[in-house]
């Protein structure tokens, strides 16, 4: 099932943003899924549907907007280290 959502901004934002308004959605669509997977909240996979992207599109996307693709905490990374030892 799909759902819409609205929301408001004032006149002057898209010429701020130098954006669309096709854009200006879109790009919000990536920057919330991309803070959601960076939190830990949502997988790369739910996070590129809600983008609106492919998996390695998303990927693409967030590396473009500073985000790693990989989300592991330092104690994950030391128990993989220590695995693999």
């Amino acid at each position: 099932m799909d759902f819409q959502i609205t929301m408001s901004f004032d006149e002057d934002v898209l010429p701020a943003v130098r954006k669309t308004p096709e854009e200006f959605a879109s790009e919000i669509r990536l920057l919330a899924a991309a803070k959601w997977y960076e939190s830990g909240v949502i997988s790369q996979e739910k996070a590129a549907q809600i983008a609106g992207m492919s998996r390695s599109d998303f990927l693409t996307a967030i590396s473009n907007i500073r985000i790693s693709p990989f989300q592991y905490t330092a104690e994950e990374v030391m128990e993989e280290v220590c695995n693999v030892r």
